[in-house]
């Protein structure tokens, strides 16, 4: 099998011209120093305005590596997207908060996804489209069972 046409490749571009078509419409507006990740952070953390969010719900949520979300975050507060805030029940946690200036990313950031989905979707029915999400989550899930029996092979 030629790797073109493989599930892996096909997603793989399908990405890049997804991550390209995104970046190229948040330089437009101005939203350079924002990445496509800092965007899916910044809408995790609106999506959950009642409950605490903590660099390890950002690991599992996107299923990235602990020193890669701690670069993304400090760089975020950088930014001033968002800040760490001490808990009471443990001063060594830190929550992660959004600054108005990280909802204001947010809401600028969920137009640009919105129009692209609306795109991305043009002449697909909701058939296909269940179809193709379908899919997608056995592909996921058939990954999450290979790695958990990869553990297994492990000494």
């Amino acid at each position: 099998m030629r790797h073109n046409e493989t599930i892996g490749f096909e997603i793989r571009r399908l990405d890049n011209m997804l991550m390209r078509n995104m970046l190229y419409c948040v330089r437009q507006l101005g939203l350079d120093e924002v990445t496509v990740m800092n965007g899916w952070i910044l809408g995790y953390l609106c999506d959950n305005p009642d409950r605490d969010i903590f660099q390890r719900d950002i690991e599992t949520e996107f299923s990235i590596g602990r020193s890669t979300v701690t670069n993304i975050v400090k760089l975020m507060e950088k930014k001033g997207m968002l800040c760490r805030e001490s808990v009471p029940e443990d001063a060594r946690l830190k929550k992660l908060v959004l600054t108005e200036k990280g909802r204001e990313t947010d809401k600028i950031g969920k137009s640009v996804v919105d129009r692209l989905e609306e795109h991305l979707t043009r002449g697909i029915s909701q058939e296909e489209l269940d179809t193709f999400l379908s899919v997608l989550n056995k592909l996921k899930e058939n990954l999450e069972q290979q790695k958990e029996e990869m553990k297994c092979l492990r000494p």
